[in-house]
């Protein structure tokens, strides 16, 4: 850098002015005339050859025999004109240690190198020389500085030096404000370009075309379409040339927005200028058609865009392929694929990964495997997004073997794409739902030995299965990585471990979490609330439940159908019939309404407890609220009838199990022929039920009937 703010630097101080003071006599004697002639020979048409100027310039240098200024500097000009970015550098260095001084041209050249060679910080030192020489800095000079910086990335600095460019009267012209523009609007920075185009039109330098259009790209890739069509209309207003672009900008971003009226409306106004519309405009027509399921239309599109000479590209295709795919015409897709192969238009990562991902959800998993290959055999760089989208089918249709097989077959080279926290979760995620559980930890042994970051969702998994398969000291030691791994539990991780301690009636456990979660600054979940009063319920600790139930109802949950049930049914377990009737009260003033369930729970408590009025008053309830009375209902109905020996209320309620349709199972059979026996019920009094059975029935109904209606030996026999 400091050789080339000040080339003068590489000489002894004593000599420096001298040699630039005898410079111009000193190159006449030294320099060969040959060697200017032919440098300007080898840097103009017909025989214009850089690698020969370069190979010229550098053996003059290397012997002393010094070409002229004005040819160094035609070279450089000439070498900057073919964009060989390096070698200008490399003549610039070379000439200036040597005393030759580079002209306006040649440093505004290497200005030009630096920012297209994203160095703007070099172009800032040439900038530094150029003033220090007495240059006058033009708008060309700063463009350019404005172009690198831009490219680079640092629209903020190119902003600041825009400013400090109308401070030193180096006033912008239009390709200074479009490149502003530009730059905001690929830092998504849209309202700020919005106000710069206001501060240029203010400013006396009218926009042009370029800058509308860069501006309403910006805007339609925001989704502020309605914005970009206004200035569309004042554009227009000022007698700009509206071309294909600016009208391919509009549409694309109308059909972004599936506003497929208004991107035809701009269409048919194109056709009307006689302005032809390109491939990307019909891509974007035929795709939004696609989105909308109009395939009719997108189909006579196609035929139009056909007919005007333009072939669909692999834009076109994978459109035309993602509207199938979510479509749910997978299969046509594929039909499509393949002719996108047939016509020789190369399918992009994107195109695989979007056919792919239709053909799995489809369950067309051959079909899949077979594009990966077809991938893999066109050298076609594939992503991890493509593998994450097999393997997840995969387990999801329970082939966790087969996605152990692909996991295996990736990175085997080291030129397949490296599988990510995704893939290794999605495997594991299928392994615990198969309750493999060793194989889970395994795998995720070798996720962390590469290194490879867990998620939360990895962690919840193998905590929840490791507390299933009762592997206390596993689970914890899960729980302990989660922490080290800098994560902290969220809701979900909380109730995995609650339910999974509830499960295996470590209520102190479960209790300490659950209270462990709160002062965390979780709330629980109603599902957290319900399977802890569950299982306080199912111990008996009906006291705790009753105030965690109390807890839930100031919570920010509300109590549902189901936990009315879970109190309910512990209230009247432990006796409580009061206690159950108030829930009962408080359940309907809530707007909660009871299901079978409830009424199950009532008629089957009740009858348990020998209050029969009140299971058939629940069970009458519950029909005339139009539920279906269950096999459970009427086995608790019947049981308890039976130990009274009312036949009469037995006869009745078989009567309405056939009218309700209820089909039987082995356990309700056996309480009827039960009940028939010990009640002496007439077998003519008895219904016909209706011929169907749940699995697991011992006998058939119809088998049943005629037993019983043959001989009351018969039903003995079987009661026994």
């Amino acid at each position: 850098m400091k050789n080339l703010v000040d080339p003068t630097s590489c000489f002894p101080l004593g000599i420096r002015c001298l040699r630039f003071e005898l410079y111009s006599s000193l190159s006449s004697i030294f320099s060969l005339p040959n060697v200017d002639a032919r440098l300007k020979s080898l840097c103009e048409p017909p025989d214009s050859n850089f690698m020969g100027a370069v190979s010229v310039f550098d053996r003059a240098i290397n012997s002393s025999c010094l070409p002229s200024a004005r040819a160094c500097n035609t070279l450089i000009e000439f070498l900057v004109k073919l964009k060989k970015h390096e070698l200008v550098f490399s003549v610039y260095l070379k000439m200036t240690r040597v005393g030759i001084l580079p002209s306006f041209m040649s440093l505004s050249g290497l200005v030009d190198c630096f920012v297209h060679s994203y160095k703007p910080q070099l172009a800032f030192g040439v900038l530094g020389l150029l003033l220090k020489r007495g240059f006058t800095v033009s708008v060309y000079i700063m463009n350019l500085m404005l172009k690198g910086l831009c490219k680079n990335g640092d629209v903020l600095r190119a902003i600041d030096l825009f400013t400090k460019m109308k401070g030193n009267y180096v006033f912008p012209d239009v390709v200074s404000y479009n490149t502003l523009v530009s730059g905001l609007c690929k830092e998504k920075q849209f309202d700020d370009a919005v106000k710069l185009l206001v501060e240029m039109k203010d400013g006396g330098c009218d926009p042009n075309s370029i800058t509308y259009t860069t501006l309403m790209d910006g805007l339609c890739r925001d989704g502020r379409v309605e914005k970009a069509f206004s200035l569309f209309e004042e554009m227009k207003s000022k007698g700009l040339e509206v071309d294909v672009v600016a009208y391919g900008v509009l549409i694309g971003g109308f059909c972004n927005k599936d506003c497929f009226d208004s991107a035809k409306a701009l269409f048919d106004e194109m056709l009307e200028k006689d302005i032809l519309p390109n491939g990307f405009v019909f891509s974007c027509l035929i795709n939004c058609l696609c989105k909308l399921g109009q395939w009719n239309e997108a189909s006579a599109m196609l035929h139009v865009m056909t007919n005007r000479g333009i072939l669909p590209d692999c834009y076109t295709y994978t459109g035309l392929i993602d509207g199938l795919c979510k479509d749910g015409r997978t299969r046509k897709a594929l039909d499509l694929f393949y002719l996108m192969l047939e016509q020789r238009v190369e399918p992009t990562t994107v195109t695989y990964n979007i056919i792919i991902d239709g053909l799995c959800k489809e369950g067309y998993l051959g079909d899949a495997l077979k594009l990966l290959e077809i991938m893999m055999d066109k050298g076609k760089e594939q992503d991890v997004i493509s593998y994450n989208t097999l393997l997840s089918q995969l387990h999801n249709h329970k082939k966790v073997d087969d996605v152990i097989e692909l996991l295996g077959s990736l990175s085997k080279d080291g030129s397949d794409p490296k599988p990510d926290s995704i893939t290794f979760t999605s495997i594991i995620q299928g392994l615990c739902k198969e309750g493999r559980l060793d194989e889970a930890i395994v795998l995720y042994d070798t996720m962390n030995s590469r290194g490879i970051p867990a998620n939360l969702f990895t962690f919840n998994n193998l905590i929840g299965e490791c507390l299933k398969a009762g592997t206390i000291d596993q689970a914890m030691k899960m729980w302990k990585h989660l922490h080290e791994s800098g994560f902290t539990p969220n809701s979900n991780t909380y109730g995995t471990v609650i339910g999974g301690f509830c499960k295996l009636h470590m209520l102190n456990f479960a209790k300490g979490f659950f209270i462990r979660m709160r002062v965390s600054g979780h709330d629980p979940k109603l599902v957290d609330y319900n399977t802890l009063m569950a299982s306080l319920c199912n111990e008996s600790s009906i006291e705790q439940a009753r105030q965690l139930f109390e807890q839930l109802k100031n919570s920010n949950c509300e109590p549902d159908v189901i936990s009315f049930n879970i109190m309910i049914d512990g209230n009247l377990k432990a006796g409580g019939i009061q206690s159950a009737k108030e829930l009962l009260k408080e359940m309907i003033q809530m707007g909660v309404k009871p299901d079978p369930k409830t009424c199950t729970i009532m008629i089957n408590r009740l009858s348990k407890l020998g209050l029969l009025d009140e299971a058939k008053s629940a069970f009458d309830s519950m029909i005339a609220s139009g539920f279906l009375p269950n096999v459970y209902a009427c086995d608790s109905l019947l049981k308890g009838f039976g130990s009274k020996g009312e036949e009469k209320e037995i006869i009745n309620l078989l009567h309405l199990m056939a009218n309700k349709g209820v089909v039987l199972d082995s356990r309700i059979t056996d309480t009827i022929l039960s009940c028939i026996y010990h009640n002496q019920v007439d077998p003519g009094a008895l219904p016909t039920f209706r011929q169907a059975f749940s699995e697991g029935t011992a006998i058939s109904c119809s088998e049943l009937l005629t037993k019983i209606k043959a001989s009351k030996l018969e039903i003995k026999s079987h009661a026994s």
